[in-house]
């Protein structure tokens, strides 16, 4: 029902007419209401275990700090030190080397392997499950069986090298000079599982139409997977590379377990290095400053690997 009113111009009377809801307010805040409920969470664990860590990182980066006792600020003291510590530079180098080897051999490995996988043989659940199966299993049960093969003197390796006329096999482990492709092995035979699925799903989305048109054009295996597989599987390989890029930078659980940065610092990556600094010495701010350019080396990493990727594809 309408009310009336006096204006305050004058006695005119005016009509009000009452407020009318608009139909499924109700309904778009009770929507609302539940996905934040959802995302809430999310966004509160996010903020207190990694924003708020993050940035007391990067405060603490200028700072020397032992965890007791006050911080004191140094400013750019830490990041000096680095530049000039030997360690630092050796822990960086093993980490470049790490990477360059490991990146490309697992990703050669994986998409041979999804290939093979792709196609309709007996048993491929199996063999895909099987090559899958390390990538789940117990990083400390992977890396004392691999030890143990990788025994210089009772490991089954280095018996198949002397069996076929290698007299003196590797020191793998034990050794400066292999320590470090021992550990890429490890680390590309337990990750070429997991990237090997994900070349499984970019292959499946491949249209079958492109390659019997290469087929009836007269294209061979090779110029099939060179100019069908290839391109329509770029973005996948963009993904691959882009995580195994990162992977390898903080490479950290299977170096510890199987090297421990030996022999002497053959194996020593960045990643350990952070560690040593911060939970053995206790030298939480030069810790911090070595994570800080860690971190600086990934993001570089990926923006020019982004930058290559959107070249290749204009």
């Amino acid at each position: 029902m309408a009310s009336f009113t006096i204006d305050d111009a004058g006695p005119r009377a005016r009509s009000v007419q009452p407020r009318r809801r608009r139909p499924g307010a109700k309904l778009k805040r009770r929507n609302t209401l539940i996905g934040w409920s959802f995302i809430l969470p999310n966004f509160i664990g996010f903020a207190l275990l990694t924003l708020v860590p993050v940035l007391a990182l990067f405060y603490i980066s200028f700072t020397n700090w032992n965890v007791f006792g006050t911080a004191k600020w140094l400013g750019l003291a830490n990041f000096r030190r680095l530049v000039h510590d030997a360690s630092f530079r050796t822990a960086l180098w093993n980490t470049v080397y790490y990477s360059v080897v490991h990146i490309p051999l697992t990703l050669v490995i994986s998409l041979a392997l999804a290939m093979l996988l792709n196609r309709k043989l007996r048993g491929v659940a199996f063999f895909r499950t099987a090559a899958f199966f390390p990538y789940i299993t117990s990083v400390v049960a992977i890396t004392t069986v691999w030890n143990l093969l990788f025994s210089p003197k009772y490991g089954p390796i280095n018996d198949v090298l002397r069996f076929v006329g290698i007299a003196n096999p590797p020191g793998w482990t034990t050794s400066a000079t292999w320590a470090m492709p021992a550990v890429i092995i490890v680390g590309t035979w337990r990750e070429m599982g997991y990237y090997m699925i994900l070349f499984l799903a970019g292959l499946q989305t491949v249209p079958r139409e492109l390659y019997e048109a290469a087929r009836m054009d007269g294209a061979n295996a090779w110029k099939r997977f060179r100019h069908v597989t290839i391109p329509c599987l770029r973005p996948t390989t963009f993904f691959v590379t882009v995580m195994l890029t990162i992977g390898s930078f903080k490479v950290f659980d299977i170096i510890l377990l199987m090297t421990n940065g030996g022999p002497g610092q053959a194996t020593l990556v960045l990643s350990q290095f952070i560690y040593n600094t911060g939970f053995v010495n206790y030298q939480f701010g030069y810790a911090s400053a070595a994570s800080i350019a860690l971190f600086v080396i990934c993001i570089a990493v990926t923006i020019v690997q982004f930058v290559v990727n959107k070249r290749r594809a204009a």
